[in-house]
């Protein structure tokens, strides 16, 4: 009698949890192809205070596409068979999902923003709360999907040559001054001369600027780009 017993629990505890996986495959709230959890993102996330409870969010969001979960330049970044995708980063004022391929997707909520002039591919959607990410998690859901599709059609985003790029004052200076240098920027591949001007650019503060170039310089002289 006993075994009985335990054999029907089994059996109705099985039917359960059948139908109960049928219905979230119905209702959409449960994902066959959500994504692992990487344990170097979760030992990241742990340490943030300013945007947890946002980061946990856009990274469930993330996961349920499917995307492979990698820490890269020590952020959440979600790839597709290695190529980055879109990745979680935070700010003071707000957090956000950084589409590497932005500039192609479609945006009918108007939500994707360039960081700068200078910045060609990539595109942001910001986060200044949770309840914000919540009210629009529809919206990011269809952005994620179409940043995947974009990824797996192969489309490229036209880059800007070198010599389409505004040179930062204080870096023109610098060429100006030593040939040297300016022969070994000149002499970098274009790809490496845009890393360069983008990261130059990038400083608000004309002393920050300035630091950055001398920062650099030796690299450039070395024939380095700016990650190598």
């Amino acid at each position: 009698m006993a075994i009985a017993t335990v054999t029907v629990a089994i059996c109705c505890a099985f039917f359960h949890r059948h139908i109960r996986t049928r219905a979230e495959i119905f209702t959409g709230t449960h994902d066959a192809n959500k994504g692992t959890m990487n344990p170097l993102v979760s030992k990241v996330h742990r340490k943030e205070r300013r945007w947890s409870a946002e980061y946990t969010a856009l990274r469930q969001l993330c996961l349920a596409s499917g995307l492979n979960e990698e820490l890269k330049w020590g952020q959440a970044c979600y790839d597709l068979s290695g190529s980055n995708v879109v990745l979680i980063h935070g700010f003071k004022d707000y957090c956000a999902l950084l589409f590497m391929k932005g500039a192609l997707l479609r945006d009918p909520k108007g939500i994707l923003i360039q960081q700068t002039k200078n910045v060609q591919a990539a595109r942001q959607i910001r986060f200044a709360s949770l309840a914000n990410i919540n009210k629009q998690k529809a919206a990011v859901k269809s952005y994620i999907r179409e940043a995947i599709a974009v990824e797996k059609s192969g489309a490229k985003v036209a880059m800007r040559s070198a010599a389409q790029f505004d040179v930062p004052e204080e870096f023109q200076k610098r060429l100006d001054d030593d040939p040297q240098l300016a022969e070994a920027f000149h002499a970098l591949t274009p790809g490496r001369q845009n890393g360069y001007l983008l990261h130059f650019a990038g400083a608000k503060q004309s002393a920050t600027r300035t630091a950055r170039v001398e920062k650099h310089a030796p690299r450039i002289l070395k024939g380095l780009g700016l990650d190598d």
